[in-house]
């Protein structure tokens, strides 16, 4: 995937500037977000892998909808819990993204499928000078996906590429590293299509972003999301973030 260099660094704020040149940023400026509904089942593992990662220097925010423990086991492990009405994954997301005041801002999914072993990676990437730093679930084949939805994931990232003019691999995926003023600069509009719009508008307005391959791991617990509808429902967000942003311009 291309790189794009159009981020002004005076629009930066300045502790943040100076940070990605003589002082890089650390687990200390990173903060880990996740949209959460009744995953119970695998919480405590993703909490205990990014405290084991990180040293526990990472702030964890959890954008909970459950109507199971949830919400205790995450506080239990010291994460701030963000209590909301579900609304879907990209309300919960939404607000899990734009909470905290760190400057560099992790998704992940709460369902143990992302690699937490990967966070340095994405820190590097972050401090080599990247806005967005995406992980591609899809390089390594992503055998635990199911294959419908594996066919799917790779539909959704040709019809992006299509849209945005140059090659992107992994649409959806969960995993991601955003410097704080991407995710707080761009109006974000879509709820099930959020992942993909998180990866399109920001390479499609010139922010430097970068894919790096992830392993993808069996999920614990159920699956919320409907295959037919929710794919239809990405399939048209793709459409309509990758149309709205060409005439933009």
């Amino acid at each position: 995937m291309s790189e794009h260099s159009t981020v002004d660094p005076s629009d930066l704020d300045a502790d943040d500037a100076s940070r990605s040149d003589d002082h890089p940023f650390t687990f200390d400026d990173v903060a880990v977000v996740m949209g959460t509904y009744n995953e119970e089942a695998a919480i405590e593992h993703v909490l205990t892998d990014i405290d084991e990662v990180t040293d526990g220097r990472a702030e964890v925010v959890c954008v909970d909808g459950s109507d199971d423990a949830t919400a205790e086991v995450a506080r239990e492990h010291g994460a701030t819990v963000v209590e909301q009405e579900p609304q879907g994954y990209g309300v919960a997301v939404r607000e899990a993204v734009l909470t905290p005041a760190r400057p560099i801002v992790v998704t992940t999914d709460c369902d143990d499928t992302y690699p937490m072993e990967a966070l340095p990676r994405f820190l590097e990437l972050v401090n080599e000078g990247y806005d967005v730093v995406s992980g591609d679930r899809l390089h390594h084949g992503a055998e635990p996906m199911p294959v419908f939805n594996r066919f799917g994931n790779h539909a959704f990232a040709a019809l992006a590429s299509v849209l945005m003019g140059e090659r992107v691999h992994d649409t959806t995926t969960g995993m991601r590293a955003y410097r704080r003023e991407v995710v707080q600069d761009i109006t974000w509009t879509e709820n099930t299509g959020l992942s993909a719009e998180l990866l399109i508008r920001p390479a499609m307005r010139g922010y430097d972003v970068v894919e790096t391959p992830i392993e993808y791991d069996e999920r614990r617990g159920e699956t919320k999301l409907d295959p037919i509808g929710g794919g239809a429902a990405i399939g048209k967000s793709i459409l309509k973030v990758g149309l709205t942003e060409r005439l933009r311009f």
